[in-house]
Order: C-alpha cells, then sequence, then structure tokens
C-alpha cells in the first residue's frame, strides 16, 4: 500500500519547494480526511431509511453500535460498512501522497470529522470504526492483536463500549512494541505512536459516559434482536439520568 508516494516524487523533483510541498501535502490530507470523516453513515442511513435521526433514539450517538441497538443488524452493519468505506478511502489517498506518514494523517482528522462533523452541527460518533479501520490499514499486526482483545472482551462481558476503550487503550502500546521489533521501520511509524496516543485519548473521553454507566452496572448490553419502538427511548432516558447525576 505504501510504494508509492507523489509528495516525495514531487519534492525530489523540485527541490527548492520542497517545504511548500511537504505542508500542503498535509493540509490537503486534514481537509481531505476531515470533509470525508464528516460523512457520518449512521445519520444518512436513519435519515433515508426511517426518516429520523439516529441521534435521537437509544444512546445519542451517531455510530453504527448506536444504529445496531435502534435499527437492527442490517443498519448497523451497514453504517459500519459505510464508515470503513470513508475512512480506507482518506487512507488510501493519503498513502498515495505521503505514504504512511500521509496515511495517519488522512486516517487521523477522518476520525475527527467522524466525531465532529461538519455537516451535522459537529455531533457525530465515537470514532472507533474508524479508527479500527486506521489501525487495520496502517499495521495488520497490530490490528489483529487489538481486534482479538476486543472480541473477547466483547463476547465476555456484552460490553462493545468497554472492548473498545481497552482495545484503543493498548493501541499506542502494542504499536510501539511492534515496530520497535522489525526491521523496516522508519522515524514516520514512530510518528504514528504519537497520533495513536492521541486517537486512544480522544475515544476514551468520547466513552467516558459509557465509562461511568459500566461502573454503575446501567451501561447497555450488546444484542443483535432489534428493539421495539418504545425500547429506545427507554434505554435513552435511562442513559441521560446517568449522565445527569
Amino acid at each position: 500500500m505504501y510504494t508509492h508516494n507523489f509528495s516525495s516524487d514531487l519534492i525530489s523533483r523540485y527541490p527548492e519547494a520542497g517545504t511548500f510541498i511537504f505542508w500542503g501535502s498535509i493540509l490537503i490530507l486534514a481537509v481531505l480526511g476531515y470533509l470525508l470523516g464528516s460523512l457520518n453513515f449512521g445519520i444518512i442511513l436513519s435519515k433515508i431509511i426511517y426518516k429520523d435521526d439516529i441521534r435521537e433514539h437509544g444512546s445519542g450517538n451517531a455510530g453504527a453500535t448506536n444504529m445496531l441497538r435502534t435499527h437492527g443488524t442490517v443498519s448497523g452493519v451497514a453504517t459500519l460498512v459505510g464508515d470503513a468505506l470513508k475512512t480506507f478511502v482518506s487512507i488510501l489517498c493519503g498513502a498515495l501522497l505521503m505514504n504512511i506518514l500521509g496515511a495517519y494523517i488522512a486516517g487521523f482528522f477522518c476520525m475527527v470529522g467522524h466525531i465532529f462533523p461538519l455537516y451535522y452541527g459537529f455531533k457525530g460518533g465515537k470514532g472507533v470504526v474508524v479508527a479500527g479501520v486506521l489501525v487495520a490499514l496502517t499495521d495488520i499486526r497490530v490490528f489483529l492483536i487489538l481486534i482479538t482483545v476486543f472480541l473477547i472482551l466483547v463476547i465476555g462481558t456484552k460490553y462493545i463500549s468497554l472492548g473498545s476503550v481497552i482495545g484503543v487503550a493498548l493501541y499506542p502500546l502494542v504499536l510501539f512494541k511492534v515496530i520497535s521489533s522489525s526491521e523496516s521501520t522508519t522515524s514516520f511509524h514512530y510518528v504514528g505512536v504519537l497520533f495513536a496516543f492521541i486517537i486512544a485519548g480522544l475515544i476514551i473521553w468520547k466513552h467516558r459516559e459509557n465509562l461511568k454507566r459500566i461502573y454503575n452496572h446501567t451501561e447497555s448490553k450488546i444484542s443483535f434482536k432489534r428493539k421495539k419502538k418504545n425500547e429506545p427511548e427507554k434505554e435513552k432516558t435511562a442513559e441521560k439520568k446517568e449522565e445527569n447525576k
């Protein structure tokens, strides 16, 4: 995936414009990633199919998990696929323009756009799917370790939020360990560790209310059955009460 680097090619041809090309490429990828990330498929699908806003149901979050809880497995999976595809496109553009550094930049800003979408009042999802795709495309070894931890926790506890938080908390540590032991590691790979710490902090912060509910034993457990119409509203009311304590 990281065989071509258009930014480096341009710099080698026009060394006098190297700094401008480098920072210009970063700016382009940041803007592109953010705008693509702002396409929130939970909101899009809920408006098109159900004629409502997913943020008005369940936990109020515009992500795949809330779509799954509110509208069922098909809607949850469709949201996940859509959010994964926008992340893939962002990272592919980043990799083509600036190799591994560009992949991290575009992927990170795609996650920022997903969490704070420009098109939907800066109220989006929690970024777990986007982060997962970023990890998978930048280092599959790290992804396999983290997805194993995630699945064990979700299957054992039925808390997607707990699996997400523990998985992302381990991300920078696992990434550092893996790239440190690799012979092909470059300085830009270590920049990825910095991004990993920021990503982990942001996603954990977005899950702060989930962590409170897990502590108070009021967090909703995952179910692949579609809820009745009144159930999401009851869940949302219960969660809002917890948040206001």
